[in-house]
């Protein structure tokens, strides 16, 4: 089945990463060429909003290798289907609105996929690194990767449900936070202000670590127990803690503060070299350290539907399509609370 372009034309615009670098420079530059064509299999989107994630910001300055050069960056994207490539057989039709996520590709076959860990198949490729993404005015998707999305939230609102919120709700997983748990998150920013709400929904006890004051007090402001600075001792000891800043030297003092059998989950794509541990007091008394890396279209599909049935407050600050490269900009500088979302 496939549907005509729409009547809006056939060129959009989009900003592609140039020569990585400095976002204090100018890696990012705007063009105007011929919006995509969905492949079989795939669906043309008009992208209405795109969150700017910290995986954006690696892309773009190059601290994650390049995979697709001049890339678009973005993957946080909400948009309305628009048309369905040549026999594409999907329950989105032109006129859904959809959400497109990180997770682009996955080959279905091998060992990780088989059980179920799609998130870690040798083949995975991903929107806004692989492929081009949301920082666009049209984007394509592979159908069986776009996600239906929850009533109740604005378009600026979904849009970091799409990667703070799903790889949030993963290393909340990963934690294995005991019921009534004590949650320790390092870094409040996109991320972990959504999965602290999350947590305190489930009852948990929820301390802050964050260099930035405004953080600190945003995290307040939502409930949590309390709030420190980021190397500040939590007010006692934790179950499970989730490193959202990509600090190294954040590690051991996370581990450091669990209680015997607790979990430090690094929530990142990229982070700076961690120290050496010292096994006594880091990693004795049956501590666990794990990762995350992407998540499955299993976590995505059930974080959405507890977004359904648990109203989530998403602090966003929007900006115009023409400002992408300042929203990624302030997004390193820590120059607004929650997340940032480009909106066209």
């Amino acid at each position: 089945m496939t549907h005509s372009s729409p009547g809006t034309g056939t060129h959009g615009k989009a900003w592609r990463t140039t020569v990585p670098g400095s976002v204090d420079g100018t890696p990012l530059h705007l063009v105007d060429e011929s919006h995509p064509v969905p492949a079989p299999g795939e669906l043309l989107v008009s992208v209405q909003a795109c969150g700017v994630c910290r995986t954006d910001l690696h892309v773009v300055e190059g601290d994650l290798p390049v995979h697709s050069p001049q890339v678009v960056p973005g993957h946080e994207i909400v948009g309305t289907v628009t048309a369905l490539g040549v026999d594409t057989v999907t329950h989105f039709r032109v006129g859904d609105r959809v959400g497109i996520p990180w997770l682009r590709h996955t080959c279905g076959t091998c060992s990780f996929c088989a059980a179920g860990r799609e998130n870690l198949c040798t083949t995975s490729r991903y929107t806004g690194w692989d492929h081009d993404g949301g920082f666009a005015e049209w984007v394509v998707v592979p159908a069986d990767y776009a996600l239906a999305l929850p009533d109740g939230y604005s378009t600026a609102e979904l849009a970091p449900l799409l990667c703070a919120g799903i790889i949030g709700y993963r290393a909340l997983m990963l934690a294995e936070l005991p019921p009534r748990g004590v949650l320790g998150l390092y870094g409040f920013g996109g991320s972990a202000h959504i999965v602290a709400q999350l947590a305190r929904a489930d009852g948990a006890t929820v301390h802050v670590m964050t260099r930035d004051p405004v953080a600190r007090d945003f995290a307040l402001s939502l409930g949590m127990d309390s709030a420190q600075g980021t190397f500040a001792a939590p007010p006692q000891p934790l179950d499970a803690a989730i490193v959202f800043a990509p600090i190294g030297e954040i590690v051991p003092v996370a581990l450091e503060a669990l209680v015997p059998g607790g979990t430090v989950v690094l929530a990142g794509i990229y982070m700076t070299d961690v120290p050496a541990l010292n096994y006594q007091r880091h990693l004795f008394h049956e501590k666990r350290l794990r990762s995350v890396e992407a998540n499955t279209r299993e976590d995505a599909r059930a974080f959405l539907d507890i977004c359904g049935r648990v109203r989530l407050q998403v602090q966003t600050t929007v900006y115009p399509f023409d400002r992408v490269p300042d929203a990624v900009r302030d997004l390193k500088h820590g120059r607004f609370p929650g997340a940032a979302v480009v909106v066209l």
